[in-house]
């Protein structure tokens, strides 16, 4: 049980991505430490997603898909706990506005959202 529960903390520390070129398939240098599927960063994310869309609803209970999609991304954002990241060989700076801006690169967002999910990027083994 130790285990299982280590393991849920250990995916606190976050893990590094470095995401890949659509294209060429290579690496491009940019580098994100991201939160498991079970860690406490990802269920507060969780848990400030949901409120946040029962904020965003209507009268009738409704969100529109365009609000959906900016609370979905600020969700993910949350799963990021730093990163390297340089544009013309400066540090550009770790912030919610900069994670947003590079997670609203459809192939970025899909590689981080894909990584975040799979457990088998945060076992035991690979800490």
């Amino acid at each position: 049980m130790n285990d299982v529960i280590g393991n849920a903390a250990d995916q606190d520390k976050g893990r590094e991505i470095e995401l890949v070129d659509p294209f060429s398939g290579e690496p491009t240098g940019l580098k994100l430490w991201v939160v498991g599927p079970d860690s406490d960063t990802a269920r507060r994310a969780a848990l400030s997603l949901s409120d946040e869309l029962i904020e965003m609803a209507d009268i009738d209970g409704r969100v529109s898909a365009d609000h959906r999609e900016k609370a979905r991304l600020r969700c993910l954002a949350k799963h990021v706990l730093r990163w390297e990241v340089s544009e013309d060989g400066k540090p550009v700076a770790f912030t919610a506005t900069n994670v947003l801006t590079l997670l609203r690169v459809p192939w970025v967002q899909e590689q981080v959202d894909a990584f975040a999910g799979d457990r088998a990027n945060f076992a035991p083994e690979s800490f």
